[in-house]
C-alpha cells in the first residue's frame, strides 16, 4: 500500500469520499507507523514505546484492531488489510496461551464480534465456529440470575452486571442467529438471550432520558455506578437496539436508540468532539465504539435524523484531522480538540480510525444520492 497524504480542504460532494478514504488510509497506516513492533508484542501499547504499561496484553484492544483492519478491507477491497486482521487474530490467540477465552466476558464478546466479521471477510467457517465457541463459553460461565437474568462482567464477580458485557452479548447473539445455519445452531436460543439481556439493560441501566449507565452491584451493594459516564455504554446500547430492531422489525426500538444518541452527544461532547474520558488506556477506545454503532444507527434511520448524526460525525472528524494530522501521519490526542506530544495509547489511535472509517461511509452514501 503506497503512502497517501491529504490536507484539510473544502471539497465538493463528489470529491469528499476519495479524500476521506485517503485520510482513513493514513490513520490505518499510522497505527503501524507509531505502534508497530516485533512479534509477539506486535503492537506497542503506547507511543512513544516504553511509556504507559508496556508489558500488558490488551486482548480487547487487539480485538478492535481486527475490526479496524476489516473496516479498511471492506472499504478498499485490498486483501492486505484482511491479512492484517488475520495476523491480529493469531497474535491474540498466541499471547493468550493458545486459547480463545479469558476471565472477562466483555473482552471475549468483543473478540467474537471481530472473529465473526473475519469469517465474512474470508469465508472461512472455522472463524464462525470460534465465535460460537466463545458464545457457548460466555453463556455457560457468565449468564446468571443475580440482579435479574443477564451476563456478568467477569468470572470473579458473577453478581456484577454491566453494559459493557450485556451490550455486545445482544449484538453477537443476533448476528449469530442470522449467520449460523440451523443445523449447526442446535438448541442455542440466540434470540432468547438477546431479548432478555436487552430488557435487563433497559430496565436496569437506561435512564428515562436515554442515558446509559455503566453497571450495577460492582461492590455488592446493589448500587448503580452513575459516576462512570462513558461514550461506549451509549454506543453499545445503540448497537444492541439496532440489531434487535433489525431482527424483530420493531422500529420503536430505533426511536429509543436515537434518544440515547442525542443525549450522549449533548452530555458528553462539546457539539463536535467527545471530551477526554480518562487516562487509563481503555478509555481511548470508548468513543470509537460510539462512532461504530452510531454508524449502524444512521444506516437504519431516515431523514432528518440521519443528517443530524452525519453532521456530528463530520464536525468531529474535521476537528480530529485538523489537530492530529502532521502532514504525513495521524496521531490523535485523547481529546480531539487539541494537539498533543504526550504519550498516547494505541486505543486512542484505533478510535480515530473507526471514526474516520465512518466518515468515509457517510461521504460514500452522500455521493450516491
Amino acid at each position: 500500500m503506497t503512502s497517501t497524504t491529504a490536507t484539510p480542504s473544502t471539497t465538493a460532494a463528489s470529491d469528499a469520499e476519495p479524500l476521506w478514504s485517503a485520510r482513513a488510509d493514513v490513520a490505518q497506516r499510522s497505527l503501524t507507523h507509531f505502534f508497530g513492533t516485533e512479534w509477539p508484542q506486535y503492537i506497542e501499547n503506547s507511543h512513544p514505546a516504553g511509556t504507559g504499561v508496556p508489558e500488558t496484553f490488551n486482548y480487547w484492544w487487539l480485538a478492535h484492531v481486527m475490526d479496524a483492519r476489516i473496516d479498511a478491507f471492506e472499504r478498499t477491497g485490498d486483501t492486505a488489510w484482511r491479512d492484517q486482521a488475520e495476523e491480529t487474530y493469531r497474535n491474540i490467540v498466541e499471547r493468550n496461551g493458545g486459547q480463545l477465552f479469558n476471565d472477562y466476558f466483555d473482552d471475549m464478546l468483543w473478540f467474537a464480534l471481530a472473529i465473526l466479521r473475519l469469517h465474512h471477510a474470508t469465508g472461512i467457517d472455522a472463524y464462525r465456529a470460534d465465535a460460537v465457541a466463545i458464545w457457548d463459553h460466555v453463556i455457560t460461565e457468565g449468564w446468571n440470575d443475580a440482579g435479574g437474568a443477564s451476563l456478568a462482567w467477569r468470572k470473579q464477580q458473577l453478581a456484577y452486571k454491566n453494559t459493557p458485557a450485556n451490550g455486545p452479548l445482544v449484538i453477537l447473539a443476533l448476528r449469530l442467529e442470522r449467520d449460523v445455519p440451523a443445523a449447526d445452531a442446535g438448541d442455542r436460543d440466540f434470540r432468547g438471550f438477546a431479548t432478555t439481556a436487552f430488557a435487563w439493560l433497559e430496565d436496569t441501566l437506561v435512564g428515562p432520558d436515554g442515558f446509559v449507565e455503566d453497571g450495577i452491584n460492582r461492590e455488592g451493594d446493589g448500587r448503580v455506578d452513575t459516576q462512570w459516564r462513558f461514550t461506549y455504554n451509549q454506543g453499545l446500547y445503540i448497537g444492541a437496539a439496532v440489531e434487535l430492531a433489525r431482527s424483530s422489525g420493531d422500529r420503536a426500538i430505533l426511536e429509543r436508540a436515537t434518544r440515547t444518541a442525542r443525549i450522549a452527544i449533548a452530555e458528553l461532547s462539546d457539539g463536535s468532539v467527545f471530551r477526554d474520558e480518562g487516562e487509563g488506556g481503555d478509555e481511548g477506545l470508548f468513543k470509537g465504539v460510539f462512532y461504530r454503532y452510531l454508524g449502524a444507527l444512521v444506516e437504519a434511520l431516515g431523514e432528518p435524523e440521519r443528517a443530524e448524526f452525519d453532521d456530528f460525525v463530520r464536525r468531529g472528524t474535521d476537528r480530529l484531522w485538523e489537530t492530529a494530522f502532521d502532514g504525513e501521519w495521524l496521531r490523535p490526542a485523547n481529546d480531539w480538540s487539541e494537539r498533543t506530544d504526550e504519550s498516547i495509547p494505541y486505543s486512542t489511535q484505533v478510535s480515530a480510525i473507526m471514526a474516520l472509517e465512518q466518515r468515509v461511509r457517510i461521504e460514500r452514501r452522500s455521493a450516491a444520492v
